[in-house]
């Protein structure tokens, strides 16, 4: 999530590290950016919480906490800042993914591909579904909401092997070479359940 994080230091020289599209989004909506920042660590640190326990899979990189992650953080944008500025940060997001995987940096651990994108685009709008702007449901309760959607399959994850090898649909085992070659590869998206 490094749009999230990148724009946060609040001064000018910071802003000038952005891709494209993250400075797109700060320039569009310059009164939102700091509450997105906040509600963008929070996220991060709620995930990385949750990634500690047993109560989803501990898989931040294309795994239920990834999942979580994703749905938690529109969810609190949409209630502090609005469905349309949380969804079009979401997908400024994965254009900067687009541009990480060009200039074949790692997010997350993990090149960016396009099922991930996918997956990502897939769980923001189940979490903007979750909560309306200004409601008053309390974090806790948000958190119970996501981990709750993850569980009951109605967030994408992408399909693994017990070693964490990302796999086709039909079960077979990409190799690294072809995730670090190609955007659009035969990883496969399944329910988060």
């Amino acid at each position: 999530m490094n749009v999230m994080v990148s724009f946060g230091q609040s001064n000018h020289k910071n802003f000038f590290t952005l891709s494209g599209p993250a400075k797109k989004w700060v320039l569009l909506h310059p009164l939102k950016a700091k509450k997105a920042l906040r509600i963008s660590l929070e996220a991060k640190r709620i995930s990385d919480s949750i990634q500690k326990t047993n109560v989803l899979d501990g898989d931040a990189s294309g795994g239920q906490v990834d999942a979580f992650r994703h749905a938690f953080w529109m969810a609190r944008l949409h209630q502090e800042l609005g469905k349309s500025a949380a969804r079009t940060l979401g997908k400024a997001h994965e254009k900067e993914n687009y541009i990480t995987f060009k200039k074949g940096k790692l997010e997350d651990g993990t090149l960016p591909d396009e099922i991930s994108s996918k997956m990502d685009l897939w769980n923001n709008e189940q979490g903007l579904k979750l909560t309306k702007k200004g409601s008053k449901i309390p974090k806790n309760g948000l958190i119970f909401r996501v981990i709750n959607a993850v569980k009951a399959g109605k967030l994408k994850i992408i399909k693994k092997d017990k070693k964490g090898n990302f796999l086709t649909c039909k079960g077979a085992k990409i190799s690294q070479k072809e995730l670090f070659q190609k955007w659009n590869n035969k990883k496969c998206l399944v329910a988060s359940n």
